[in-house]
């Protein structure tokens, strides 16, 4: 195969994969169907190249999804019995996080990372000074607002170390606990 081919390839899985699910259905036509209709789309359509702005690191990928899910159970727990004990008068606040992801793609990731832990959600990205606000839940004291956002941080520095730079020793470390000033506090009532 030559390196245009190639380098061409991934976009024909992607489109083949996503025309195959729309249908949901796989069937011999769907999938045939599927593929002619993907080598089309790239044969009349001029993508743009797409520089790597990722780098994978297998171990450090796997280490970030057990956590994830680790973190998804826990998280899960504690919201719904947060929920059940507190109904509508659960705390929250709205935490600064600085972003050590240096590309638009990490920083979707992270996002993303961020949003499916339940209890946090971004507000707001402001990628000029690299910084998510995020929305958490289960903030009762002063201190619990700087551990939730030491937890967001170590999450985001886990997914650099997996996915960005081309050295992963280059992430620089947590930065300590923050001072023992209350957070912005809001209630949820």
């Amino acid at each position: 195969m030559n390196r245009p081919v190639l380098r061409r390839l991934p976009a024909l899985l992607w489109l083949w994969l996503l025309w195959v699910l729309l249908w949901s259905t796989p069937s011999a036509l769907v999938i045939v169907g599927g593929l002619l209709v993907a080598l089309s789309v790239l044969a009349v359509s001029r993508f743009p190249g797409v520089s790597r702005q990722i780098t994978v690191r297998p171990l450090r990928l796997l280490a970030l999804c057990w956590r994830l899910v680790a973190n998804l159970v826990v998280s899960a727990t504690a919201v719904a019995w947060a929920a059940v004990r507190h109904g509508p008068r659960v705390r929250a606040a709205i935490v600064e996080m600085p972003l050590d992801a240096d590309s638009d793609l990490l920083v979707t990731l992270a996002t993303l990372l961020t949003n499916v832990s339940p209890g946090s959600l971004v507000l707001e990205i402001d990628r000029r000074g690299g910084v998510l606000y995020v929305h958490v839940l289960l903030v009762v004291a002063s201190g619990e607002a700087g551990e939730a956002r030491r937890k967001l941080l170590a999450n985001e520095r886990r997914l650099v170390a997996a996915l960005g730079r081309d050295d992963p020793d280059d992430v620089p470390p947590l930065p300590p606990p923050p001072p023992s000033t209350p957070p912005s506090r809001k209630d949820d009532a």
